[in-house]
């Protein structure tokens, strides 16, 4: 049996097994990391998708007093 699953999963692929009961996405991760994955954005604005400036992150802004 395991020999023809093994094959049918190859020629057509695996069931998806990420969806819960109601058809949602659902991580199988445990408490520990979720909770570490949260305690990261909360800790720092360098992990905090809201805080993100793309390539100038961190970087100070220009003086538009000074003239050239």
């Amino acid at each position: 049996m395991s020999l023809l699953k093994s094959v049918s999963d190859f020629l057509f692929g695996k069931d998806p097994d990420i969806f819960d009961d109601k058809g949602r996405v659902l991580h199988k991760l445990s408490k520990k990391k979720w909770d570490d994955w949260n305690n990261r954005i909360v800790k720092g604005n360098e992990y905090n998708w809201r805080e993100h400036q793309g390539v100038n992150a961190g970087a100070s802004k220009p003086d538009s007093s000074k003239k050239n």
